[in-house]
C-alpha cells in the first residue's frame, strides 16, 4: 500500500500526457479542417501553449499554497471540462472560432498548474515508496516519453478513423481520469511553510511575495541558474531542429516525409530506453559525471550525423543510441533538483524553472527558418550542432557548479515517510 500512491500518479501522469499528444495532433487539424486557414491553426496552438507556459510560472505560489494534490486534481478537472466542450459546440454548430481560442486558453490555463503540481508530488511519492529520486524520476521521465511516442500516432489513426472532434473528447476524458485517479490513489502530506514566510500575507501582496520567493531561489542557486540557462538554450535549438531543419533535410536529400519519423522515432526509442535505464541503474551512479558525458555523446553526434553523406540506417542507429544517452538527462538533473528545492516552495520554483526554460521554443521555429533560408539544411544543421557542442561543453568547464548536481548525502532507503491515509 506504501507505494500506491507512486503507481498511481505514473498511471495519471501516463493517461494525462497520452491524451494531451493526442490533441496536440487533433486540435490543429480540427482547426485546419474547419477553417481552412493556417494561420487561425498557429494562432490556436500558440494561445493554448503560451497560456500553459504563463501558468506554470505563475501558478506555483497558489499551488503551494492550495497543495499539490488539490492543484492537480482541480486544473485537470477544469481542463478536461473546458475542452469536452468544445466537440459538444461543434456537434451544435456553435464552435465560433474565438470561443475555440477561449475554451484552448482555458486548457492551456489550467494544465499548466495541473502538470506543475503532479512532477512536485514526484518526491513526495517518492519518498513512502521508499525509491530513490534517480528512480522516481525516471520513472515519470519514461511515462512522459512513452505518452509522446505512444499519444501523437495513436492521434492520428483515431482522426483518420473517427475524426478530430471524437479525439479531442477522449482527451477531455483523459483529463478528468487522470484527475479521478490523484483522488482516489495519491496521498502526499501537505508541506509546511518556510520557516521565514511563516504569518506571510494573502491577497494580492502575499501572492506577489511568494512569487518573488520562487523566482530569487533561482536566481540565488548556481546549479538552478545554469539548468535554466542550458535547457532555454537547448529547447531553442532542439525546436530549430524539429520544426524546421530536420524536414527540410528530409526533403532536400530524400524528397520524402519518412525519414523525419525514422529520426524522432529512433530517438524517441532510444530516450525511453535510457530514462527506464536510469530509473534502474541511477541512483548508484555518480550524478555530474554521468550527466555531463550523457549530455555531450548523446545530443551533439545525432545533429552532426545528419551533415555527413550515410545512409538512413546509419542516421537511425545514430539517433537511437544518442537517444539512450539523452535519456539519463532528465532523471538527472530532477533528481537534484528535488534535493535542493524545499517542499515549500517546490511548486514556485519548478513552475520558474520549466516555465522559463521553455521560452526558448517559441523562438527555435524562428531560428530554424532562418538558418534553412540562407544556409540551406546542412549549413543551419552545422551551426546548431556548433552551438549544442558548446553548450555541452558547460557542464566540462564550469565544473565547480555542475557538481553541486551529486549526492549531498547517501540517496534514501529508510522507512517511507508516512502519509495520510
Amino acid at each position: 500500500m506504501r507505494r500506491r500512491s507512486a503507481y498511481g500518479l505514473l498511471v495519471a501522469e501516463a493517461v494525462s500526457v497520452t491524451g494531451t499528444r493526442m490533441s496536440v495532433v487533433a486540435v490543429p487539424w480540427f482547426v485546419l479542417h474547419t477553417t481552412g486557414d493556417a494561420l487561425l491553426t498557429g494562432v490556436t496552438v500558440f494561445v493554448e501553449m503560451s497560456t500553459l507556459v504563463a501558468a506554470r510560472v505563475l501558478g506555483g505560489p497558489l499551488i503551494d499554497r492550495m497543495g499539490l494534490r488539490k492543484a492537480s486534481i482541480g486544473g485537470d478537472l477544469v481542463a478536461g471540462l473546458a475542452l469536452g466542450v468544445v466537440p459538444l459546440l461543434y456537434a451544435a454548430g456553435l464552435l465560433a472560432f474565438p470561443v475555440l481560442l477561449v475554451l484552448v486558453g482555458i486548457v492551456g490555463l489550467f494544465r499548466g498548474p495541473s502538470d506543475n503540481a503532479k512532477y512536485a508530488m514526484v518526491p513526495d511519492v517518492a519518498a513512502a515508496a521508499g525509491w530513490s529520486n534517480e528512480r522516481a524520476a525516471g520513472l515519470a521521465d519514461s511515462v512522459q516519453r512513452l505518452g509522446s511516442l505512444v499519444g501523437a500516432p495513436l492521434g492520428a489513426v483515431l482522426i483518420a478513423l473517427v475524426g478530430a472532434p471524437a479525439v479531442i473528447a477522449f482527451d477531455a476524458a483523459s483529463f478528468l481520469l487522470a484527475a479521478a485517479l490523484v483522488a482516489v490513489l495519491v496521498r502526499v502530506r501537505r508541506a509546511e511553510p518556510e520557516p521565514a514566510e511563516a504569518g506571510r500575507p494573502t491577497g494580492l501582496g502575499g501572492y506577489l511575495a511568494d512569487l518573488r520567493a520562487g523566482l530569487r531561489f533561482v536566481r540565488r542557486d548556481p546549479l538552478l541558474r545554469a539548468i535554466v540557462a542550458m535547457i532555454l538554450l537547448t529547447n531553442l535549438l532542439d525546436q530549430a531542429m524539429t520544426a524546421v531543419l530536420v524536414p527540410v533535410w528530409a526533403a532536400e536529400r530524400f524528397d520524402d516525409a519518412a525519414p523525419v519519423g525514422l529520426v524522432f522515432g529512433s530517438l524517441s526509442a532510444g530516450a525511453l530506453i535510457g530514462s527506464l535505464l536510469m530509473s534502474v541503474h541511477g541512483a548508484r551512479l555518480p550524478r555530474w559525471r554521468t550527466y555531463a558525458v550523457a549530455f555531450l555523446l548523446g545530443a551533439v553526434p545525432r545533429i552532426f550525423v545528419l551533415a555527413l553523406p550515410v545512409g538512413l540506417p546509419v542516421v537511425a542507429g545514430v539517433a537511437l543510441a544518442g537517444g539512450v544517452l539523452i535519456g539519463a538527462i532528465n532523471p538527472l538533473l530532477s533528481a537534484a533538483e528535488f534535493e535542493r528545492i524545499p517542499a515549500g516552495l517546490r511548486a514556485r520554483v519548478l513552475g520558474a524553472i520549466g516555465g522559463l526554460a521553455w521560452a526558448g521554443i517559441p523562438l527555435g521555429g524562428l531560428v530554424g527558418g532562418a538558418l534553412a533560408s540562407t544556409l540551406g539544411a546542412t549549413g543551419g544543421i552545422l551551426v546548431v550542432g556548433t552551438a549544442y557542442l558548446l553548450v555541452t561543453l558547460d557542464p566540462l568547464i564550469r565544473r565547480r557548479t555542475w557538481r553541486l548536481m551529486d549526492r549531498q548525502q547517501p540517496a534514501p532507503t529508510t522507512a517511507p515517510v508516512a502519509v495520510p491515509g
